[in-house]
């Protein structure tokens, strides 16, 4: 369903529920960030929005429910985003420039969740843990199969099509951890240098002309803007 579709059929009250889940959940992300899972208490979220702990009762049955919560908003923005560029209408090696330059924008306007999934899945439980495995082998698998198509159209040159889409995978998540928006390097910067290393390890032949041919036929990125040359600010 289209997010008009959605919201279409959502009534005020289920408007007014998901605006406070993801308030509470954003305030508790950054809490998790700042402070670390075990030092953040529900008590310092509910201070922050300014509510009572049991309202967020309401909404979350407990603290671990919560970070489970944010660890699945980071991975399943990503799935989408493999999603829709497995379906794009161009070849492999620009579907793949086009997903890496999505996701980094999810890890760059996402960061904080991402670094709390990546620092703080160790204390979801047993069945919390599993979903996210497997929200996480299904973005492995995805990435794995456009991989392969390109591997078979001589496009890339892949031995392990799904093991190369997990260090991909943790390339970019890599960047969550050390990207700083004050820091030396832009985004444009950090998003090239990024394309250029995954595109030297799948061994796209004439790998820098091939990542400027995709930019400047201006494909769709799945962040719902069109890929920037490497020019652009």
């Amino acid at each position: 369903m289209t997010a008009s579709g959605l919201a279409g059929s959502l009534t005020l009250k289920d408007e007014v529920t998901d605006f406070k889940r993801r308030r509470i959940r954003e305030e508790a992300c950054r809490l998790f960030y700042q402070e670390g899972y075990e030092n953040a208490t529900l008590e310092a979220v509910a201070k922050k929005l300014q509510i009572t702990k049991p309202s967020i009762y309401q909404h979350y049955a407990n603290k671990g429910e919560l970070l489970f919560d944010i660890c699945k908003t980071g991975i399943s923005l990503s799935l989408e985003a493999v999603e829709q560029a497995v379906v794009l209408r161009a070849t492999s090696l620009q579907r793949l420039v086009a997903l890496i330059e999505s996701v980094l924008r999810i890890i760059f306007d996402y960061q904080e969740f991402i670094v709390v999934y990546t620092r703080e899945e160790k204390h979801l439980d047993r069945a919390q843990a599993r979903a996210i495995r497997e929200l996480r082998s299904a973005f492995d698998h995805k990435l794995g199969t456009l991989l392969a198509e390109g591997d078979s159209a001589d496009e890339l040159s892949v031995e392990d099509p799904v093991l190369t889409a997990t260090t991909i995978g943790g390339i970019m998540t890599w960047v969550s951890l050390w990207y700083s928006p004050s820091g030396k390097r832009t985004q444009v910067e950090i998003t090239t240098h990024i394309k250029e290393m995954i595109l030297r390890l799948v061994r796209a032949s004439d790998a820098p002309k091939n990542l400027k041919t995709a930019d400047a036929q201006t494909i769709v990125s799945l962040t719902g803007q069109t890929v920037k040359g490497e020019s652009d600010d």
